[in-house]
């Protein structure tokens, strides 16, 4: 699995991401972006190409992993 983060705060709506990945990013009208936070590792390619297109760097791919103690249960 591939994880992904947007910032929609500083997303200004362009959809060069939606263009370069559409089974992730849609838009929904004009400004609103929506997106699969978890995708396939075969989507890792166009997920960095629209990570690195995006004008003002709103992507981050690969961005959130859980600590080994969250995923065992550890303490």
């Amino acid at each position: 699995m591939v994880r992904l983060v947007v910032d929609l705060n500083h997303c200004q709506g362009y959809a060069q991401c939606a263009f370069l990945a559409p089974d992730v990013f849609a838009m929904h009208g004009e400004e609103g972006l929506l997106y699969t936070p978890e995708t396939d590792e075969a989507q890792r390619g166009k997920l960095a190409q629209a990570a690195a297109a995006c004008p003002v760097q709103a992507i981050l791919v690969d961005a959130v992993d859980a600590p080994a103690e969250a995923v065992s249960g550890e303490r």
